[in-house]
């Protein structure tokens, strides 16, 4: 039993018809055979919406299925049922705005520093990153956001391609993290390239393209121990 991740090829897919392949009435949580809702990891927090008429309020993934919890006193659908869902558009493409400037992110300060990410995390249009700094440069929050939102205007194209575990291993740009967050079961891996800028393995939702995002503001630096500066930003609109 498995779950089709819809998502990792489409982020724009916002509803789903699926068939429930397995049912927890106690947590009151059901899998289905696909689904277009992201479960919680990689620091991308899970989507909500509505699933057979009911509220999204958790998901995540065991294995290699997708677990929907939902809220109500509703009965719940049973095994084989046909169940459609819809992810609340507003809050993932906000996710979506927020996980690309991220690796905007990851791009420049690579590019110019050549700093790894130790950390991070993301909410709707707001987010935290890691990096092993020790210090961070003088006057580098301002500097930072005059690069990021230099790199999101210039509109770059986001492509989404799967390349074996063998051959992607052989690319240590690929893993922008200081460890790798990518199982060892994983047999195949997902690139997401913002074109000419960051090329990295990564499971998230993103835009199409950076000017989709809108630009940052860079609202906080500080230091989280000897080697590790983090940077907190907000996505608004341009």
């Amino acid at each position: 039993m498995s779950t089709d991740l819809l998502f990792l090829r489409d982020a724009y897919l916002r509803e789903v018809d699926g068939t429930v392949s397995a049912v927890d009435r106690d947590a009151r949580r059901v899998t289905l055979d696909q689904t277009v809702f992201y479960p919680t990891g990689g620091g991308q927090p899970h989507d909500t919406g509505t699933l057979a008429g009911e509220q999204v309020t958790d998901v995540r993934k065991d294995g290699d299925v997708v677990w929907h919890t939902v809220s109500g006193e509703g009965p719940l659908p049973a095994v084989g049922d046909q169940v459609h869902g819809e992810v609340d558009w507003e809050r993932r493409h906000a996710l979506m705005r927020t996980h690309t400037a991220l690796h905007v992110l990851c791009g420049v300060i690579w590019n110019e520093w050549g700093k790894a990410v130790t950390g991070g995390n993301m909410e709707p249009l707001s987010a935290r990153m890691d990096f092993e700094f020790d210090p961070l440069p003088e006057g580098f929050g301002a500097k930072i956001e005059e690069l990021v939102n230099t790199e999101i205007a210039q509109d770059r194209p986001i492509a989404v391609s799967f390349i074996p575990r063998a051959v992607a291993v052989l690319d240590s740009d690929l893993i922008r993290t200081k460890v790798s967050l990518v199982p060892e079961s994983v047999p195949e891996i997902r690139v997401v390239d913002i074109v000419g800028l960051d090329k990295q393995a990564d499971g998230g939702t993103h835009v199409r393209s950076t000017n989709e995002v809108g630009r940052i503001l860079v609202t906080k630096t500080e230091s989280k121990g000897k080697g590790n500066k983090r940077i907190r930003l907000q996505v608004v609109d341009a």
